[in-house]
């Protein structure tokens, strides 16, 4: 089952418990702290570009990737409404293409957390920097392995709204880091009823001394770990990180 398929339509509604206003700040202030005030910036897993069109309005030249067309779909009537010039790409975070440097790339919403494979997030990590101007900045969170273990673990959430509602059964493995997401969608129909669909999503846990292990491989420099969104150190019950990461020099096998 795809993810983020029917569900693409209802995401906003059903995530609208995360303040993208103060992430948004939060992005501009630590761009701005290393000179970033305009230019490109790339933003992978955009998802609906709820993101992707807060910071076009605070200036900066968007480019958003997702690998849902639904997803894209619903940003690009986003795009539409407030006429911002937003190229969106649909391609896999792990094999995305530019056609030539950015100043900076953002992912939230532990949109990397969907990379199961370590090795695909290394990727991503060298492509960053490899598309990064020199200098450039990547910014990033994730869910932490506190979270999954101790938040979401085997609980289920459910919510009722009058657009829609869902059932989101969670079971998550320590052995492997992965946690499996389980949803059911129930949404209303012209004649009354209601059509349920199913999604299945993954997402791995990665330990923060591992990704900080994967930023080096990958020819980066960190310059940050923070309680996400917060100037603060990580605490051993922070449920989501932010990562900040500075390009340092060119992978060789990788050219634009």
């Amino acid at each position: 089952m795809e993810a983020y398929g029917d569900f693409a339509k209802v995401y906003d509604m059903f995530m609208d418990n995360l303040d993208y206003r103060e992430w948004c700040d939060y992005l501009v202030s630590r761009l701005k702290e290393y000179g970033i005030c305009d230019g490109l910036v790339l933003e992978l897993g955009c998802g609906t570009g709820t993101m992707t069109e807060m910071l076009a309005e605070a200036g900066y030249d968007m480019i958003g990737v997702d690998n849902s067309e639904e997803m894209l779909a619903e940003a690009m009537e986003k795009r539409v409404e407030s006429g911002h010039d937003i190229l969106y790409l649909l391609q896999d975070m792990q094999e995305f293409e530019l056609y030539g440097t950015v100043r900076a790339i953002i992912s939230v919403c532990d949109s990397l957390n969907y990379l199961t494979e370590e090795e695909d997030l290394l990727e991503v990590f060298r492509l960053a920097n490899n598309y990064l101007d020199p200098g450039g900045i990547l910014i990033f969170d994730v869910n932490t392995v506190y979270k999954y273990q101790e938040i979401m673990g085997e609980r289920t959430i459910a919510e009722n709204r009058e657009d829609g509602s869902f059932i989101w059964e969670n079971s998550y493995d320590p052995e492997t880091g992965i946690n499996v997401y389980e949803l059911a969608l129930f949404l209303p129909r012209e004649d009354g009823l209601y059509e349920k669909d199913e999604e299945v999503h993954y997402q791995r846990a990665y330990p923060a001394e591992r990704l900080k292990e994967l930023i080096a491989q990958a020819g980066m420099e960190l310059l940050h770990v923070y309680d996400a969104y917060t100037l603060e150190p990580p605490r051993a019950d922070s449920e989501r990180l932010t990562f900040i990461a500075r390009e340092q020099g060119k992978a060789s096998h990788l050219q634009i």
